[in-house]
């Protein structure tokens, strides 16, 4: 068990390497369909998607989220924060928990290292640092002012520079939504057989629509579509008495599969602590005499506009810091998502 977790950290090093800014996601897709076809899994890339399929694609439907937050180059010397760019503000309704944390993070990315890069090969094209960012109110976005890319073209990705932090049972990393990724190929190497999708602009609201093209083009139904995540917290309090965080419903949609009841049975089973993501927020905004949003997640806008022929659950990771490179959460929650996979698809049936 212990080697095994030590080759699933190293993977999630190798992947948090990797850039993969939204909108900006070709060659992290095209790093991981090495890694996966290295291991014998058959990989199909479409727009938005990348799918791997393991010996029995229909035992098994599995999400990830591919791309992570970084900046665009939008003019000489000018750059924003790529999920919010006017291209990618179409499928955001202002009601995400990234947008909500739009208003008040800004500064949190100062002196900040950056590394440009090609979008589709991924070439390395120079380093640079963040030395001011602010946000303008006119376009709704973080400006940013960094020092070191100011002969870049528009169109240019820059990723957070990035490498995991281990501190005892603690890690850090802008691990969502690397961490995910790194778990299917984990999955992968344990013998999964089923399928997994790679999902890019999640951040920008619009993985949903890559996934749900997917279903419709092999008119597939299912019921059992599990999305794994990351979730965000306030503090550490919170997550050091919290393992995973489950879901009954977002903004979107009711989340109705058999998938809930049998992680509800494992983590019981397994004496992992957990809580529904949905019943928390209300009991806090009841507490707090507050009304804000239960989220938008992947899954609840594919429910409502495939008219519940797609169905699934959620499954996250407890975290904070979210959208840094400070992120954090602890290894028993990675292992104890681990542990429900393990029990979900790769114990007989």
């Amino acid at each position: 068990m212990r080697k095994k977790m030590e080759e699933f950290y190293d993977t999630l090093k190798q992947l948090i390497r990797i850039p993969s800014v939204v909108g900006a996601e070709h060659s992290f897709f095209m790093f991981l369909k090495r890694e996966l076809e290295d291991l014998g899994i058959k990989v199909e890339y479409y727009d938005g998607l990348l799918v791997a399929k393991g010996e029995e694609p229909q035992s098994g439907y599995i999400s990830a989220h591919a791309d992570r937050h970084g900046l665009i180059c939008t003019g000489h010397d000018e750059f924003q924060y790529a999920a919010f760019v006017a291209k990618n503000k179409a499928d955001l309704k202002g009601n995400s928990n990234s947008e909500e944390l739009l208003q008040n993070f800004e500064m949190r990315f100062i002196n900040q290292k950056v590394q440009a890069y090609e979008p589709w090969a991924g070439t390395y094209l120079g380093m640079g640092t963040i030395k001011d960012a602010f946000l303008c109110k006119r376009r709704n976005n973080i400006i940013f002012k960094v020092e070191g890319l100011d002969y870049l073209f528009p169109g240019t990705p820059i990723a957070f520079l990035d490498k995991l932090k281990i501190n005892d049972n603690l890690l850090s990393a802008q691990i969502d939504n690397v961490l995910c990724v790194a778990m299917l190929i984990h999955m992968y190497q344990l013998g999964y057989k089923g399928t997994a999708f790679f999902t890019a602009a999640e951040e920008a609201g619009r993985s949903w629509r890559f996934l749900l093209e997917y279903f419709r083009r092999f008119d597939i139904n299912t019921n059992e579509l599990l999305v794994l995540d990351t979730s965000p917290y306030k503090n550490i309090e919170t997550i050091n008495h919290l393992d995973i965080v489950l879901r009954n419903k977002d903004e979107n949609s009711y989340f109705r599969s058999p998938l809930k009841a049998r992680i509800k049975k494992i983590v019981l089973k397994n004496r992992i602590k957990y809580h529904y993501k949905d019943e928390h927020i209300k009991n806090q905004m009841k507490q707090e005499n507050t009304k804000v949003s239960l989220g938008v997640t992947e899954l609840g806008r594919i429910i409502k506009e495939s008219k519940n022929s797609i169905q699934g659950t959620t499954l996250q990771v407890p975290t904070i810091g979210y959208h840094t490179v400070e992120e954090t959460t602890s290894k028993k929650s990675i292992e104890a998502m681990i542990t429900i996979l393990k029990n979900l698809y790769l114990q007989t049936k």
